[in-house]
Order: C-alpha cells, then structure tokens, then sequence
C-alpha cells in the first residue's frame, strides 16, 4: 500500500472537509510570509492563492480585504426609500 493509495486520499479528502477554516487560515498565514519575503514581487498571485483557499472553506471575503458592500456601508442599490 502505497503513500498515495485511494484509502489514503479518501482519508485527505475526508480531514480536509473536517477543517476547511484551519486550512483557510494556514494558507493565509502563508502567504502573508511569503509576501513579506518576496516584497510583494507576487502579491497578485498570493492574493489569488488566499482568495480560492477562502472560498473552498465556504466564505467569500478574504482576511484584511475591504468589507462586502451593505456590510457597514452605504446602500448602493439606488433605493432611496426609507425603512
């Protein structure tokens, strides 16, 4: 039985969905470190990189990125009624 048996990608698979935040969060940390020994020479890609890690972990906004609009914003859906 090898390293890459199918038992043994079923059991990745499986801590992997068990810990989507965790991995999210590692990947992040990451390439923050990266970034800051590159000097930002690949911040586009990093960028990337934690943006598909937070998507599979189920959210969609990256640590230290704006917030989503309507989050403490301005509503910009042109509606000017009042509530």
């Amino acid at each position: 039985m090898g390293l890459l048996s199918s038992k043994n990608i079923a059991k990745a698979k499986a801590l992997a969905e068990k810990n989507k935040e965790k991995i999210a969060s590692g990947v992040n940390k990451a390439t923050d470190v990266i970034d800051q020994k590159t000097g930002g020479k690949h911040a586009d890609k990093l960028k990337k990189v934690d943006e598909a890690a937070k998507k599979y972990a189920g959210g969609t906004q990256a640590s230290g990125d704006a917030p989503e609009a309507g989050a403490d914003g301005p509503d910009d859906s042109g509606d000017t009624t009042t509530s």
